[in-house]
């Protein structure tokens, strides 16, 4: 049977072979834990989808909304994948903000070289009240 015979597959399958999770168990696990939506709604892992249902998927700080394109069951290229869905023009850009700020979040925090030198040691313990 190929992708164009199937008419609908389990959800934790066609997450993994959409390649939005690396395996079926933590597709199982993140739409256990609310993670997913199926037309708004919260469901089980092995709640049939279809072509032209709606996704939300939460990705640690990343939300997707896509639409399901195809039926796949099997897992393949990058190239294939993307060829499930069709992820919805806010959504992208949503992401793409939400990228550049983590980036700029991450570029911001302060690093230091290691510890104290002698001489920041002594500031240290001047401005501390200890000598």
């Amino acid at each position: 049977m190929g992708v164009a015979d199937k008419e609908s597959v389990r959800l934790d399958r066609w997450l993994w072979a959409a390649r939005f999770f690396k395996t079926r168990s933590l597709a199982a696990r993140a739409i256990a834990g609310g993670k997913v939506q199926v037309n708004g709604r919260r469901v089980k892992r092995a709640k049939l989808v279809h072509v032209g249902d709606t996704l939300r998927i939460r990705r640690g700080p990343y939300e997707y909304a896509i639409a399901i394109r195809a039926i796949g069951e099997r897992r393949g290229s990058a190239t294939e994948a993307s060829a499930l869905y069709d992820e919805t023009p806010e959504s992208r850009r949503a992401r793409e903000t939400m990228a550049v700020q983590l980036k700029t979040v991450a570029a911001t925090s302060f690093r230091t070289k290691g510890r104290p030198t002698k001489r920041e040691r002594r500031n240290i313990d001047r401005f501390k009240g200890r000598s």
